[in-house]
């Protein structure tokens, strides 16, 4: 091979070595700012491009990627004066990799930063209560306002969350007390509402059980004086066919005066001392006792 044709091949192998070098490929979600000569001439997107090697420069490769910022704990003083660590976690995404480059040095610091003073002025306007119960407040306003700020920067705030506030230890075992004096509270509580609706219930119990004793006491006499009712009603009923039927009979005079007697007899019931009898119920009494000696004295003869 001619020396001539050597160093062609070799300057054409060169080219293409520099002409594959200059081929840059942009991954997805991922932009890169190009400068020309040191001054910033575009922004590349997701795709192949083409850079002229010496002359422009890729100066920052951006992710548009949504990203986490964790933060150390920060010293914030409320406003009763307690000094307690919080720290919080920044969600943002970059929309401007032009304003993100050149906006501002060193930009997640600066979110930080910003994101530092913001909470302590925002918790430094509570009390200890109001901080450790107004979690979503505390992040709203944290948001607001890093999202207002950083946008000239390039940066969208998608939100900020307080992960951990820690008060003193004197604080926590003071807040553990008053904890376990209002579980103890609410326990008292329970047991003496329990006490009472039990013996709610039992009071309750006797009085049905008291009612119902009574109703039964009730019912009883009900139904004794009804068989009484009954039992009074029946007798009158046959007494009254009694003498229904000794009217049909057509009774004699002297059967009439033998009745008389005979409850003259009961009204006195052995308890009187005298007995006052009409003439008549006597009169036939004596007939009747005649009547009887005769018939003992004609059956003894016989």
């Amino acid at each position: 091979m001619e020396p001539g044709s050597a160093i062609l091949i070799a300057v054409i192998v060169v080219l293409v070595i520099m002409l594959i070098s200059c081929i840059k490929i942009v991954p997805q979600s991922t932009e890169w700012i190009v400068e020309t000569l040191g001054k910033y001439s575009g922004t590349w997107g997701a795709g192949m491009h083409l850079k002229i090697p010496v002359i422009m420069r890729v100066a920052k490769k951006v992710s548009l990627k949504e990203q986490v910022a964790d933060f150390e704990p920060q010293p914030v003083i409320t406003k009763d004066n307690v000094t307690m660590m919080v720290d919080s976690v920044v969600f943002f995404q970059i929309f401007d990799a032009r304003l993100f480059t050149y906006g501002v040095e060193r930009p997640i610091a600066a979110i930080e930063n910003l994101s530092a003073t913001t909470l302590r002025n925002i918790i430094g306007s509570m009390t200890l209560d109001e901080s450790l119960t107004s979690r979503d407040s505390i992040n709203g306003q944290i948001t607001t306002v890093l999202d207002q700020a950083t946008d000239k920067w390039g940066i969208k705030v998608n939100r900020v969350e307080v992960k951990n506030i820690q008060p003193p230890h004197n604080i926590r075992e003071a807040m553990e007390k008053q904890m376990r004096a209002e579980r103890e509270k609410r326990e008292k509580i329970l047991n003496a509402e329990g006490e009472k609706q039990a013996a709610i219930t039992l009071a309750e119990g006797e009085k049905e059980s008291a009612i119902l004793k009574a109703e039964a006491v009730r019912e009883k006499r009900i139904r004794e004086a009804q068989g009484e009712a009954e039992a009074l009603l029946v007798v009158q009923r046959a007494r009254a066919e009694g003498i229904a039927l000794i009217n049909q009979a057509n009774p004699s005079q002297q059967y009439l005066m033998l009745e008389q007697y005979s409850a003259a007899v009961k009204m006195a019931d052995g308890k009187a001392t005298k007995l006052v009898v009409p003439s008549e119920i006597a009169n036939l009494a004596g007939t009747v006792t005649a009547i009887s000696e005769m018939a003992k004295n004609t059956g003894a003869s016989e």
